[in-house]
């Protein structure tokens, strides 16, 4: 195996990182507008992309091991170290692109997730919340609410 096989497969693994990053963004979109209808679908891509990203890496790592064996380094060298062993200027340049390239989608994506998280969990606390304020003043059909004489049904504004 040579450089030019790992090198093709960091172009697809930054391809599909990239793509994550696009169904991340999308998401938060989603949450920020109130659309929930989409999430799930939302959700299925990116877990669809998820595993594709896997697949990219666990071939890059077979393929890393193969390139680093081939320069005396340990089977596990990260693409840190074999890009240090690599003597060629050229393919050494390339690397580093790849690996800069790499971090900063991870850095992106990392603050998405947190991103997209506080936003679900603001929605939960929301949803929790206003369930509760329900439970302290609930009826039934026959029987009017507790702590009031007023029966009439609440109204609830389902959009966020």
């Amino acid at each position: 195996m040579t450089l030019n096989s790992l090198t093709a497969l960091l172009w697809r693994e930054r391809e599909l990182l990239d793509l994550l990053e696009f169904k991340m963004e999308e998401q938060q979109l989603l949450l920020v507008s109130g659309k929930t209808q989409w999430l799930d679908r939302a959700t299925r891509e990116i877990d669809t992309v998820v595993e594709k990203v896997s697949a990219a890496s666990l071939a890059r790592a077979v393929e890393s091991a193969e390139v680093a064996a081939s320069l005396n380094l340990d089977g596990d060298s990260t693409l840190g170290q074999i890009t240090q062993a690599v003597t060629e200027p050229a393919w050494r340049d390339i690397l580093e692109n790849h690996l800069s390239a790499l971090r900063a989608t991870a850095e992106r994506i990392a603050a998405l997730k947190d991103t997209n998280t506080t936003i679900l969990r603001g929605a939960q606390r929301a949803t929790q919340e206003t369930l509760a304020s329900l439970d302290s003043d609930t009826y039934t059909y026959d029987q009017p609410r507790q702590g009031g004489s007023d029966p009439s049904p609440r109204l609830l504004d389902t959009e966020l």
